[in-house]
């Protein structure tokens, strides 16, 4: 069995330089998540890493398929992504509403576009039987005009930036709607895949293991941690893992970075999204 993971971290967008929406902690994040899955028993010549201006759509798209198609039944494979996130509108060629689409910014979202959870379905449908994918984004999946937060209120850090990129006008408008899109479509959906609260969620069928930082009308924050500009979810998240060197459930992975979350008065709640039988086993099994 082979363990596989592709690592993305962004601080800087496009242009290079001073100028995009820049973020200070992802970077950070990706060499926490890199060297903790050395810990976990992931080889470091099986651990690919895109930062920055190489974090592209292409590549990410590239890396993505390597992960997948050069595996067998058995392999464990991870794919994490540290940057920002948003939400577009997803529009059919009919031009009806059918929703909204989380999506994540590749350094040149600008000019190439963002990778929108249909983007990765459709990416992940051709995943082999017998092989486990966990998925971990530290983004924000909300929307809010607010790139920078300098909050002075007690128990929180100073300088904590939700990573988020506000939308377009057009997907802003179908998002200031979402409530009365999510009624009319919430029909034909399922209890099981609308997340109303902190918890596992169940979704039959689904072929990997989404860990979120954040529930999808939250925003994912980063802010000092000991000195260091960290995304909050990932610290925890790598935290435990490092102190268990992986032998956890992920029932209890989850359990237990939202109790790290809460002690350290982060204004956001994890979400690990998966099959019932995908929760009991061990994470990287």
């Amino acid at each position: 069995m082979a363990k596989k993971a592709v690592i993305v971290g962004i601080n800087d967008y496009a242009p290079i330089g001073i100028g995009g929406p820049d973020l200070s902690g992802c970077v950070n994040d990706a060499r926490d998540m890199a060297n903790t899955l050395v810990i976990c028993g992931f080889a470091p010549s099986n651990v690919r890493i895109l930062t920055n201006q190489n974090a592209t759509r292409a590549n990410m798209i590239s890396y993505l398929k390597w992960l997948l198609n050069e595996s067998v039944s058995g392999d464990s494979l991870v794919f994490y992504y540290s940057g920002h996130g948003t939400r577009v509108a997803n529009i059919g060629l009919d031009l009806e509403v059918d929703g909204l689409d989380e999506a994540i910014c590749p350094h040149d979202y600008a000019s190439a576009g963002v990778l929108r959870d249909d983007d990765f379905k459709a990416i992940f449908d051709s995943l082999k039987a017998g092989i486990t994918l966990d998925v971990i984004f530290d983004c924000c999946h909300s929307g809010t005009g607010t790139r920078k937060m300098n909050l002075e209120l007690e128990g929180f850090p100073l300088n904590e930036s939700p990573r988020f990129i506000p939308p377009m006008l057009e997907d802003e408008f179908y998002f200031n709607y979402s409530k009365d899109l999510e009624v009319k479509s919430s029909a034909k959906k399922s209890s099981e895949t609308v997340p109303t609260k902190k918890a596992l969620v169940t979704v039959k069928g689904m072929n990997h293991v989404l860990w979120a930082g954040c529930k999808d009308n939250q925003v994912s924050m980063e802010g000092d941690v000991s000195g260091l500009t960290r995304g909050y979810f990932t610290y925890n998240f790598c935290k435990v893992l490092r102190a268990t060197s992986g032998n956890i459930t992920r029932k209890l992975l989850d359990a237990q970075t939202a109790n790290a979350l809460a002690a350290m008065g982060a204004a956001q709640i994890n979400q690990t999204e998966s099959t019932t039988l995908k929760r009991k086993q061990k994470i990287f099994a």
